[in-house]
């Protein structure tokens, strides 16, 4: 199991499929990507979809998910997502009363049963808590963000003293 904290987003799109007939359905379906904004995330999920679509495809709504860890499974098994809500009980300093901070996070598992275990697994910490709540949920997959950086060589330069020498050796 690994734990990632990052700012998702909730997408719904709509697009062809084939369905076990060979006819052509048009499907909505739910994915979660990691952008910084509904234009990233729009842009996220439009790459990582046009590897699978064919015919028309369309973003239909972008949301801030309700959460921001996402326990990721390393079980081949594991293809559904449940959200879990979960209850922090603190001491408030000032009072001295115990209140009660939920958290929901986002968990891969194969089953109901396989989502708490794997809940119990990430939260083996020392941290009391109360699981509230594990339901299953309709997204299809989550993409996490995938960083644009180059390659950096040997002699890299900037793109201005790079232009200069090509400048020269046509000289």
């Amino acid at each position: 199991m690994r734990a990632i904290t990052a700012n998702w987003f909730e997408t719904s799109v709509r697009y062809e499929r084939q369905t076990d007939e060979g006819m052509q359905k048009m499907v909505t379906e739910t994915y979660v990507v990691d952008a910084f904004t509904f234009g990233e995330a729009e842009e996220a999920i439009t790459k990582e979809m046009t590897a699978f679509v064919t015919g028309e495809f369309s973003v239909k709504n972008i949301t801030p998910a309700a959460y921001g860890e996402i326990f990721f499974s390393d079980g081949e098994d594991d293809d559904k997502w449940y959200k879990a809500k979960l209850v922090f009980p603190i001491q408030d300093e000032k009072t001295g009363k115990e209140k009660r901070t939920t958290t929901t996070f986002l968990v891969q598992a194969n089953s109901f049963s396989g989502a708490l275990k794997n809940v119990e697994q990430v939260m083996n910490t020392g941290t009391d808590y109360v699981i509230a709540n594990i339901s299953e949920t309709k997204i299809m997959d989550v993409y996490e963000h995938q960083a644009r950086t180059k390659k950096a060589q040997r002699d890299d330069k900037p793109e201005y003293e790079a232009a200069d020498d090509a400048a020269k050796e046509a000289k």
